[in-house]
């Protein structure tokens, strides 16, 4: 790694704000993966993006739409194994006072 932007410090200290208990091999673990992510952004910082447009998705894609059509529901199908019922309702505890 070329050049560390997070040390053992830091690591402790994000972890003692999330309430995380961490062994010492944990925080060398960490510490090396988080500057390896770093590392990672300091190469994409190097492309040159002048001629990419912003965009929200990578594809340009878009979600397929169907058509809104009404169905007959379930009715006294899904009625009939009901342990209780009133009239074309399923019939449940109270839960809410």
């Amino acid at each position: 790694m070329a050049d560390k932007k997070i040390d053992a410090r830091t690591v402790r200290h994000v972890a003692t704000l999330a309430r995380l208990e961490m062994s010492a091999e944990e925080i060398a673990l960490y510490e090396g993966q988080l500057n390896a992510i770093l590392e990672y952004v300091d190469k994409l910082q190097e492309l040159d993006t002048a001629n990419v447009s912003p965009m929200a998705h990578v594809a340009a894609t878009a979600t397929p739409m169907r058509e809104d059509v009404g169905v007959t529901g379930l009715g006294e199908k899904s009625l009939a194994n009901a342990p209780d019922r009133e009239e074309h309702f399923f019939k449940v505890p109270q839960v809410i006072e």
